[in-house]
């Protein structure tokens, strides 16, 4: 699983990257993509992080980093769409991954923290 989420991670980055390329050259395009290449890079980025934790304390700390960027990656993207930037279209199948990215993250740390009270 690790490494299917490792590379889920680093697929999402790569297609916000994509993406972004499609954006009008206008100022509020300039921003948005500066934004969303960051956090949904960032998401790919943190998780390589968490899966070298050196203790399940600093693993839940690095994917509560993975949880915020994906969530953030969510927001650029609903942006992206209610601005109408990019067609609902393009943007549905790259954020249903996201939320689907964030909800395994969120269940992680869930059970890493049931975890490590029990072994507490």
């Amino acid at each position: 699983m690790k490494e299917i989420l490792k590379s889920r991670t680093k697929s999402l980055g790569i297609k916000i990257i994509k993406l972004i390329d499609q954006l009008p050259n206008q100022a509020s395009s300039w921003v948005i993509s500066k934004q969303i290449v960051r956090s949904s890079t960032s998401v790919g980025a943190n998780y390589r992080s968490a899966c070298r934790a050196k203790s399940t304390a600093d693993f839940i700390n690095k994917l509560k980093i993975v949880e915020e960027e994906a969530d953030e990656t969510i927001f650029w993207l609903e942006m992206l769409e209610e601005t109408r930037l990019i067609s609902e279209e393009v943007i549905k199948p790259i954020k249903k991954e996201a939320e689907e990215i964030l909800s395994i993250i969120v269940a992680s740390i869930i059970t890493a923290r049931k975890n490590n009270n029990r072994s507490r």
